[in-house]
């Protein structure tokens, strides 16, 4: 089974969403104090593969550092990143995206404003904002099956609509 996952941090760098994406159980989303290692463990039962867009540079070491869960150890790992580079797909998971198609209903926000939606939420009490947040992450990690099949040269994923989401 594969999971597609995908983090936002805060500007302090703490995690502040774990996205996971299961074709079996839709998108499971660990947000605020929800994101910690039993929680993570949990929507991860049963997954022997996780797929990321430069997880190994950013997403499982934050996720090792903040949380002491060693994925890249405990799961075998495929970065789509580099998959790209080999097909001469360069820059970030949005601008491959965009050149292969794929379209987002959250297109403009970029993970550098995934710090300030949750600086907007956590001190502001601005809902409207962590919503944003938790759309465009949750296009992250759907967006990173999507993005898998069409390398693969098959169709595009379909995505089950399915959102859970953990706060504590």
């Amino acid at each position: 089974m594969r999971a597609y996952l995908d983090i936002e941090t805060s500007f302090e760098g703490g995690i502040t969403v774990i996205g996971i994406y299961r074709p079996d159980l839709g998108t499971l989303q660990l947000v605020g104090g929800g994101v910690h290692d039993l929680n993570l463990y949990h929507a991860l039962e049963g997954v022997s593969t996780l797929v990321t867009f430069n997880g190994t540079c950013f997403d499982l070491p934050v996720i090792r550092k903040r949380l002491h869960a060693d994925l890249k150890q405990e799961y075998a790992h495929d970065d789509l990143l580099y998959v790209c580079r080999k097909r001469g797909l360069r820059g970030g998971l949005k601008v491959v995206e965009q050149r292969l198609g794929i379209v987002r209903e959250t297109a403009g926000i970029t993970g550098w404003d995934a710090p300030r939606l949750w600086q907007r939420y956590e001190y502001g009490g601005d809902q409207a904002a962590l919503n944003t947040l938790l759309h465009y992450n949750r296009e992250d990690v759907t967006n990173l099956a999507t993005l898998e099949s069409l390398l693969a040269g098959e169709p595009a994923a379909t995505t089950t609509a399915a959102v859970q989401i953990l706060m504590r």
